[in-house]
């Protein structure tokens, strides 16, 4: 870590590159001029819009003016301006899709993009070139910028099931995608935790399975004042004495979003050119579901509840059971949310499914029997197929962690890869869409310090990893690497319970990740990215974020 700092600390003028653009994730490439030149941005200052289309950008810069520098500029289509932030589409200026190019000079500001989503990534850039304080006047170096992205899918995650984040944070999480220039949003809705999505046909999921009485205290398997006893479990299942009793601390917790809600959030995020993308887990991960609808389990009389413990959940009986009233309640509750999610795409989770509970169930061996499958793992395929199946139906495509390649993968499905990259590598040679997320590499709920100062998962992933990994496996030639769609980072909130601990599990690896997602892998460099992380924690200062100020120090 005292490297790290160390090398933060060395002069820009060390660097070729322009460090004075301080702009994460790094642009395809920026000059800035040599006579020392600025337009400073004072409140006589217009933003001139092309035509309507730029309407969202120029609000939302005008909104981080506003909150964050306690200005407020006036939008206008009048060209004739001589003091402008000027924004245009061109679709003609760049080859490549979502490319914007950046001028400044002393006469003003001009953003021109291939679409009204480029020229809003303009405006992300824009803003990281404004001063990080308050002042009466903004003044901007002369600059020159072209920049696109290198991957189309440009993710992160939100767990909202271990601990619930109202609507307020989740459009405050939005926007740190958005300064970012990510444009994917993953809404992990449902899980054994705790079910986050009104489904009118179904009120019990969030009558019931919206809540739990009490969550462990510290890392699995906890410490807590209360014993709460969970289903008895087979007897070829080897458990400990900790497993068998789990200690929660009795606190019912708990929420979720109605269905008015949920389109709130999908237009807020899509004002912002970011696409949410909702998960309802099956066949595993759904004590939640069973808590509410039992029948749809395996052993309907053993006493579902809503889980109260972190991981280990292959121990606990959280799978559907195959039957076509199962399959007909996943139907009805996948049709209310693809009616509610414009996104072309579903999450269906996939992973971790227990085949032990499969196997124990005469109901579902006699499934087996009837349709000629001939073990548990063919069981997921068949599963995860046949719900395939109905969300194309619907002309949707699902998305699947990579257990949905066992026994054979969806033909249609998209692979998100985060037991490694085997699957993404599977995914991409069979000519097949991934998204790489591996769990070593970007899941941002691991401790970012070895000696961390707050609770986090006990795997370490410090910032340099991050930053330095590559979505693209060498195991892949030139045609098959272009399967890989992207890349997402993963936050799963067992030890995240407020809006704060998110900002500093996320914070500063977000932007690492977002260098890996955008900049292009030639332009990649760890020393020069230290530089520019300087600009941005003064940038999380004004705009109030919590992260680590090890960052900040030499002897952490």
């Amino acid at each position: 870590m005292k490297k790290l700092v160390l090398l933060a600390l060395i002069s820009v003028s060390t660097f070729s590159l322009n460090a004075q653009v301080n702009i994460i994730p790094k642009p395809v490439a920026a000059t800035v001029g040599s006579n020392n030149a600025v337009f400073t941005i004072s409140t006589e200052t217009k933003i001139v819009i092309q035509n309507d289309s730029l309407q969202n950008a120029a609000v939302y810069f005008n909104r981080y003016l506003e909150q964050y520098l306690q200005y407020k500029l006036t939008i206008t289509k009048n060209a004739a301006i001589k003091n402008y932030i000027k924004l245009s589409v061109n679709p003609n200026i760049n080859e490549h899709a979502d490319a914007y190019t950046l001028n400044t000079s002393q006469n003003g500001i001009t953003i021109v993009g291939k679409s009204a989503k480029a020229v809003f990534y303009g405006i992300q850039s824009l803003i990281q070139l404004l001063p990080s304080e308050k002042s009466k006047t903004l003044p901007v170096a002369e600059v020159t910028i072209t920049d696109y992205p290198r991957f189309d899918y440009r993710g992160m995650h939100l767990d909202v099931s271990r601990h619930f984040f109202d609507v307020a944070f989740i459009k405050q999480y939005i926007d740190y995608l958005a300064l970012h220039k990510m444009n994917y949003f993953h809404w992990h809705l449902t899980d054994d935790h705790g079910w986050r999505i009104e489904i009118k046909k179904y009120p019990k999921l969030t009558e019931i399975g919206a809540w739990r009485n009490g969550s462990i205290i510290g890392l699995w398997p906890g410490k807590g004042n209360e014993n709460i006893k969970y289903q008895v479990l087979p007897n070829d299942v080897k458990i400990t004495p900790a497993d068998a009793t789990i200690k929660t601390d009795g606190m019912r917790h708990g929420g979720f979003y109605t269905q008015d809600e949920v389109r709130e959030v999908i237009k807020y995020a899509a004002d912002r050119y970011i696409t949410v993308i909702p998960e309802i887990e099956m066949p595993a991960h759904s004590m939640a579901a069973l808590a509410a609808y039992p029948e749809f389990g395996t052993d309907p009389k053993s006493g579902y509840k809503v889980a109260e413990t972190w991981g280990m959940m292959n121990k606990y009986n959280n799978v559907f059971q195959p039957t076509d009233k199962t399959f007909s309640f996943l139907e009805d509750v996948l049709t209310e949310v693809m009616n509610l999610f414009p996104s072309k795409y579903v999450h269906i989770g996939g992973d971790e499914a227990s085949k032990i509970w499969w196997k124990k169930s005469a109901e579902t061996q006699q499934i087996m029997k009837e349709k000629g499958i001939k073990d548990e793992v063919a069981l997921q395929s068949y599963f995860i197929n046949r719900i395939e199946k109905f969300v194309n139906s619907k002309g949707k495509i699902i998305i699947g962690w990579d257990e949905i390649l066992d026994g054979g993968l969806a033909p249609n499905a998209v692979v998100m890869s985060w037991r490694g990259e085997k699957g993404g590598i599977a995914a991409a040679k069979v000519k097949q869409k991934v998204v790489m997320s591996p769990e070593e590499k970007l899941y941002l709920n691991h401790k970012q310090f070895m000696n961390d100062d707050s609770l986090a998962a006990n795997k370490y992933l410090p910032l340099e990893t991050v930053y330095n990994y590559e979505p693209v496996p060498a195991e892949l030639n030139a045609e098959q690497a272009k399967y890989i769609w992207g890349a997402q980072g993963n936050l799963w909130s067992e030890y995240i319970a407020n809006p704060a601990k998110v900002q500093y599990m996320i914070f500063p690896r977000m932007d690492a990740l977002s260098e890996i997602q955008w900049s292009q892998k030639g332009q990649k460099n760890y020393a020069d990215f230290l530089m520019r992380l300087k600009a941005q924690f003064k940038r999380y200062d004004l705009m109030g974020v919590t992260y680590s100020n090890r960052y900040l120090t030499v002897n952490p």
